[in-house]
């Protein structure tokens, strides 16, 4: 009996054969992350274990994005641990203010995520990383001080369910719609520490951007890692990127799943997560007219220049409504900068949306779009549990960012095609 990818990507780093689900073992990793919010806690025990030195520092990344711009003094001191930490440790990927972007969007761009390779970051969505072809999980803050000092992890290897996507996609359907459908059937706890393993025609015809979508949140139906198998297309992303030499992993034919779970896509329309969980979800059509109170495009899962390009295509030539808050958030400051020579960021702007230098902020609740009680957002971000945008009795809807851009104009929840001139 073969492997799947996953099996096969612990096996490699922790020097086995073979592996099967359920084995408990110690791997090495190939990139250890942290933000500003988890990595004071991270290099607070660092310095517990006695250990000077971090295991090597071209393979500890640290990348402030979540509080930053900082908006108060308390985060204005988490950032300068990580910054202090840094220039100790002589590391060679921390990325400043400048020059730094959302996390998960950053590192793909960088090449610092390849084929292969195991990266764990104290993030839940350190999971994107699974469109590269690469084993990304989140651990927690004292797993990444344990793996900065010994460049080790413990893995449970997780099974894995596959899922099948075929059929052609109905107009205005993407990436999002997809993974907000498959959480919406499994539920948020349907692949709980299991890899998910994005495969068929529909996964091989989507953009990278595309594939990072849909691994981003293989979390939020409790994944251990959303894999997508590396192909030309992920070949050619990487071929001017790429940090160093990789090997691409591939699941075998005789390969045992868990299950097998197969989607005609055709049946799916844009897809709206109500609150409180991404797992409740429902078709456009049963959520058209909702008003919103704010519209936010951005984020580690809608953050890319393709994402920016879908909804300057649908506010082209409308004007955000004079009721609503749109709130943009590149991913990077690369893909700011695209998108400013593209002229994505121009149609934005005449179109009365606020561009922000990227950041995680709305998110997460943090800062630059806090809700109040009673107000509503649609978001192109991951999470809506209670509160997560600000005021407990607040509401985040899920959406794609075409969606979140039509409800911009509208100033509810509507179909693109009802906006597009």
């Amino acid at each position: 009996m073969g492997m799947t990818m996953v099996e096969k990507i612990i096996a490699a780093h922790a020097d086995k054969q073979k592996v099967s689900p359920g084995d408990i073992l110690l791997a090495e990793v190939d990139m250890v992350l942290g933000n500003d919010i988890t990595s004071p806690v991270a290099i607070e025990e660092f310095k517990k274990i006695g250990i000077s030195e971090v295991f090597d520092p071209g393979r500890v990344i640290l990348v402030p994005d979540h509080f930053t711009p900082n908006k108060d003094i308390n985060s204005a001191q988490q950032a300068k641990i990580l910054r202090s930490f840094a220039r100790e440790q002589e590391l060679e990927y921390y990325f400043e203010i400048g020059e730094m972007g959302i996390e998960h969007c950053l590192l793909p761009e960088q090449g610092l995520a390849l084929p292969g390779e195991i990266i764990i970051g104290a993030d839940s969505h350190t999971c994107t990383y699974g469109a590269l072809g690469a084993l990304g999980t989140g651990v927690g803050s004292t797993d990444m001080a344990a793996a900065m000092a010994t460049g080790k992890a413990w893995f449970r290897v997780p099974p894995t369910i596959k899922f099948v996507y075929s059929g052609s996609l109905q107009p205005w359907v993407g990436a999002k719609d997809l993974i907000l459908y498959t959480i919406g059937d499994i539920g948020v706890d349907g692949a709980l520490y299991k890899s998910m393993e994005f495969t068929g025609e529909v996964i091989d015809n989507l953009s990278m951007d595309g594939r990072m979508t849909m691994s981003n949140m293989a979390i939020e139906a409790g994944g251990k890692c959303g894999l997508i198998k590396p192909d030309e297309k992920t070949q050619n992303y990487l071929k001017n990127r790429a940090i160093r030499d990789y090997t691409p992993l591939y699941s075998d034919e005789d390969a045992e799943y868990e299950k097998e779970i197969r989607y005609d896509v055709g049946k799916i329309e844009p897809q709206i997560s109500f609150p409180h969980l991404p797992e409740n979800t429902h078709p456009l059509s049963e959520a058209e007219g909702l008003e919103i109170d704010q519209a936010v495009i951005g984020s580690c899962t809608n953050g890319r220049i393709e994402d920016l390009r879908k909804a300057a295509e649908v506010m082209a030539g409308n004007k955000v409504r004079d009721s609503v808050r749109c709130l943009v958030f590149p991913g990077t400051q690369k893909i700011y900068q695209q998108a400013l020579q593209e002229g994505v960021i121009e149609t934005l702007i005449e179109a009365g949306a606020a561009v922000s230098t990227p950041t995680c902020g709305p998110c997460l609740g943090g800062h630059m779009g806090i809700l109040a009680a009673g107000e509503r957002a649609v978001s192109t971000t991951n999470r809506n549990f209670v509160g997560r945008m600000g005021h407990k009795e607040s509401e985040v809807y899920l959406s794609s960012p075409a969606v979140a851009a039509a409800a911009a104009v509208k100033g509810y929840l509507v179909h693109p095609e009802e906006v597009v001139k």
